[in-house]
């Protein structure tokens, strides 16, 4: 029997770049310090009504944070805010153009205006098999103290220029130091005709009811039990 090959996802730079900015890397290599912390049961929580389990044993919020690939800050950026929010300025000591304006009414109506919007210069560019796009968030579970990166999705099979990032300084007024490697983007493959599946909407079966309910019992009889018989087994 043949395995269908499974796509591969490419981060191209240029000659001179490579080796000086940072590279992409998986996700799963990046786990914030508090999550590594964080106990999977709190002990002082824990009682005979309470199993006291932490976010650390829930499995689709770890799906979520390790998901697919990471593009990093490709070097360090220094920004200013002031004035309350409503102005930035930004500077670099890198031989490449990492920051550059977006006009505000660009994005006039968003509930961070107004902050005004920047774009952070990406210098990887992203290729991906025929009929396959990727979808650009914020690193998924980890909150930026001073950063909003805004969400869009790139045809990543057509169009293989370098994909720079909007987003809104969200930062008190003072100077915020961005460092090179600093997690700027998740990036999440997917084949674009699994997003126009024609969706149902009705009301469940005896059938579906009585299998939820199984599943709901599965959950309360014993620790693990989603992570063990229904998470399907990632690579």
């Amino acid at each position: 029997m043949f395995r269908r090959k499974a796509p591969a996802i490419e981060f191209v730079c240029q000659p001179a770049d490579r080796g000086v900015i940072a590279e992409p890397y998986p996700a799963k290599g990046y786990l914030p310090a508090w999550f590594k912390k964080l106990p999977p049961v709190d002990e002082q929580q824990l009682g005979v009504t309470s199993r006291a389990q932490t976010i650390k044993r829930c499995m689709p919020f770890l799906d979520a944070m390790t998901a697919c690939w990471i593009i990093p800050l490709a070097a360090n950026v220094r920004v200013e805010v002031r004035d309350g929010g409503t102005a930035v300025g930004y500077g670099w000591d890198f031989d490449r153009t990492m920051v550059s304006n977006h006009d505000g009414y660009q994005i006039d109506g968003h509930p961070l205006r107004p902050r005004p919007p920047i774009k952070l210069h990406n210098y990887w560019s992203i290729r991906t098999p025929p009929g396959w796009s990727c979808l650009f968030v914020p690193p998924l579970n980890r909150a930026h103290p001073a950063l909003e990166v805004l969400a869009g999705v790139v045809d990543t099979d057509r169009y293989h220029e370098f994909v720079n990032f909007p987003c809104l300084v969200t930062g008190a007024d003072g100077l915020h130091s961005f460092g090179k490697g600093m997690p700027l983007v998740q990036v999440i493959p997917f084949e674009r005709a699994g997003t126009y599946v024609q969706a149902v909407v009705r009301t469940e079966t005896e059938a579906e009811a009585a299998e939820r309910a199984a599943h709901a019992r599965n959950l309360g009889a014993g620790e693990g039990w989603y992570r063990t018989a229904a998470r399907a087994a990632r690579s």
